[in-house]
């Protein structure tokens, strides 16, 4: 059900700004603790940052920082450029 309400956003004209930057499959924001889902990198990726096409052009990254440990989530991130334009 999440993922048709996300797919309908992007229908809707929004960007996924990290799969603009990033297509490698298996880039999660979120691991289970309970199976520890997180040793074994079997997650979801539920933490976005969405942008419309007006606004595309000034983001200039977006990331995860899977490496960052102390929550079930992960730090997600972008950076923007608005001197430029």
């Amino acid at each position: 059900m999440e993922r048709a309400w996300i797919d309908t956003f992007i229908d809707h004209g929004y960007i996924d700004t990290f799969r603009e930057f990033n297509k490698d499959p298996e880039q999660y924001s979120w691991w289970d603790y309970k199976t520890r889902a997180r040793e074994r990198n079997v997650g979801w990726r539920i933490d976005y940052f969405f942008v419309n096409k007006e606004f595309q052009p000034y983001v200039k990254i977006s990331f995860i920082l899977q490496d960052v440990q102390g929550s079930d989530h992960c730090p997600v991130g972008i950076e923007i450029n608005i001197k430029d334009k």
